[in-house]
């Protein structure tokens, strides 16, 4: 099935276009042409996500997840287009679109499920207390409410379960929140597709149309507009450092400020122990040679530094690491302009006091190799740039002499996603020690495993201390995240006719 996108925003129910257009930059393929987001359609598309919250916000429960699994179907039934599209945008394998496609709609489905439950209501009832001395105590219900229109913003390395219909979206549909979105430059098909799947739901399911908007490309002032509008009530964002502080600032400065769920990506330190390291320290670093290459390692959860003691079993595990990283094929980047970000981290090593090249490439144009260097403890706390996230298949070794300076290290680590141990048994009171650093530096703590591949669950925690993410107490994934897009409300002696359905229903 061959999908030629048309280029326009989906704002209210409707495709518009703008006179000002950008192409799209495909790993492959042709070029296309996308209208230009502006602050007027910006201003449109929150208009009409605030006139749907009306109606949107306080629907049944059942009917906001029949519209969730409606998505998801109209999603599979572009499945061909969808993964054509993705391919010639992102240069991502088929098969790792038709993952991430299967994962998108895994996410709309789990939180249907999620939201049928009603447990995420956390509702609580205090009975009055007419007769209490000194004072009577009224009758007091407390639930979950949604907050209002959220504006997402869709990620360059997930086209899919980040981006348009992505778990960001997701749970504020679930929650009750009309979206916004500001779709990536980088895969405008593959939004404008994935809006179309909404749009059909929308239909089928006879909902507000300004419950959802897509809003294409545009310059800054487009992302501006977005999260200072006096309408958007939270953001949810996925992408570097630098673009999630600066959105993340905006926020916080609007004259009603508003939460910045922002992931803005993380180093992801793993921890080899010594017993572990002395019995399988080389299968260990062929394995983190396998996690940080895949997908080009453009994964927020990609395992960019590995922390090992000095001698023997540490230049075993050293040297799996580089003969493993050698046998890797250059693999496309995201975009240009990931390349680019790519060799500019690499550069940050280059010829740096007290950092050994282990295994350097050349890149060619979208094309990255891997990259492996090496530095110890003492110059790694030192040097601040060396703990900066490279968005890519780049990993550092730190070399550790024992581990107290590991203990020392994991403290100087800044917020992580995730933190992993490797342990043997033997290794078990060196770890005893080192969870409860790695606890407060990271959302998800892993043990013997890799973390690249975030599995949407209920447990699930996809976020950490700043600056892996700007709200340590959310997840972007998992059903939890819905917490994010709303809020509790307390109702005191209302009459039960007046009360919220799901009051009296869950």
């Amino acid at each position: 099935m061959t999908f030629t996108p048309h280029g326009k925003h989906l704002i209210a129910g409707e495709w518009v276009e703008t006179d000002k257009t950008f192409q799209s930059e495909p790993a492959h393929g042709a070029a296309h042409a996308f209208s230009a987001g502006t602050p007027a359609q910006v201003n449109s598309a929150c208009d009409a996500a605030e006139d749907a919250f009306w109606s949107y916000a306080y629907s049944a429960r059942a009917d906001r997840a029949a519209f969730l699994n409606a998505i998801a179907d109209e999603i599979e039934t572009r499945a061909e287009a969808i993964t054509q599209i993705g391919s010639q945008e992102s240069g991502l394998p088929e098969a790792r679109l038709q993952g991430e496609r299967g994962r998108t709609t895994g996410q709309l489905r789990l939180f249907a499920e999620h939201i049928l439950k009603g447990e995420y209501l956390d509702i609580r009832h205090d009975k009055a207390l007419p007769d209490r001395q000194p004072l009577p105590r009224p009758d007091l219900y407390m639930i979950q409410r949604p907050i209002g229109p959220v504006a997402v913003f869709g990620a360059s390395n997930f086209p899919l379960a980040f981006s348009t219909a992505g778990g960001d979206t997701a749970a504020a549909l679930a929650a009750g929140c009309p979206v916004v979105v500001k779709g990536h430059s980088a895969h405008p098909g593959t939004g404008e597709i994935i809006a179309d799947a909404i749009l059909a739901a929308i239909k089928t399911c006879g909902i507000h149309p300004g419950v959802f908007s897509l809003i294409q490309g545009g310059n800054r002032e487009v992302g501006q507009t977005l999260v200072q509008h006096p309408l958007i009530k939270a953001v949810g964002f996925t992408g570097s450092l630098g673009g999630g502080r600066a959105l993340f600032d905006l926020c916080a400065q609007r004259p009603e400020p508003i939460p910045f769920f922002g992931e803005l990506g993380s180093v992801n330190p793993m921890f080899i122990l010594p017993e572990a390291a002395k019995a399988r320290g080389a299968a260990i670093g062929a394995g983190w040679a396998g996690s940080l290459t895949m997908g080009a390692g453009q994964f927020c959860t990609n395992p960019g530094i590995a922390v090992i003691a000095k001698g023997a079993e540490g230049d075993a595990f050293v040297s799996a690491a580089k003969d493993a990283l050698s046998k890797v094929a250059p693999q496309v980047m995201l975009t240009d302009g990931i390349a680019d970000a790519y060799a500019s981290g690499k550069a940050r090593f280059d010829g740096r006091n007290a950092v050994q090249p282990l295994l350097t490439n050349a890149d060619e144009g979208r094309h990255a190799s891997p990259n492996l260097f090496e530095t110890d403890a003492e110059n790694y706390l030192q040097d601040h740039a060396l703990g900066e996230e490279v968005f890519g298949p780049l990993g550092l070794v730190v070399r550790v002499s024992g581990p107290d300076e590991m203990l020392t290290l994991a403290k100087g680590f800044e917020g992580q996603l995730t933190a992993t141990i490797h342990m043997d048994k033997a290794d078990t009171d060196h770890a005893r020690a080192l969870l409860p650093i790695l606890e407060r530096k990271a959302g998800r703590v892993l043990v013997n495993g890799f973390p690249t591949g975030v599995e949407v669950a209920d447990t699930m925690v996809h976020g950490g201390p700043y600056p892996a993410s700007t709200n340590f107490g959310a997840t972007s994934v998992g059903t939890l995240s819905i917490r994010r897009f709303l809020r509790p409300i307390c109702f005191q002696d209302v009459p039960a006719d007046l009360l919220p359905a799901d009051l009296i229903s869950v």
